[in-house]
């Protein structure tokens, strides 16, 4: 089934909206500002594999093997929307940092 162009703009738009709201929440009960934008990759390649977490461990060249299969046949329409969600993540530390700059102690 090819990707509508209203589809992938409202999917864009949902996984930005999903990380911003995630880091955001991090950032405050955690105070550290970037850390979503470096757990999304790793969240990012979970998503986008077909292996279990624990067969990294127990089984890793084959698990690795088959992720970079699954990262190199990605669809154009499935990058845009994985880089909206890091975009999300970007954003969330950026508008903590922006805050914090214009005194709001509770972030």
């Amino acid at each position: 089934m090819a990707m509508t162009l209203p589809l992938l703009l409202i999917s864009m738009l949902l996984f930005c909206v999903l990380f911003f709201g995630i880091g955001f929440i991090l950032n405050m009960l955690l105070r550290m500002t970037w850390l979503m934008a470096f757990i999304y990759p790793i969240i990012a390649l979970l998503i986008i594999s077909d292996a279990k977490f624990s067969e990294y461990f127990t089984n890793t060249s084959d698990s690795f093997s088959s992720l970079g299969y699954n990262i190199v046949h990605l669809a154009p329409a499935d990058i845009m929307i994985l880089l909206s969600g890091l975009l999300g993540a970007i954003l969330s530390g950026l508008t903590m940092r922006i805050l914090r700059a214009k005194g709001y102690r509770m972030f």
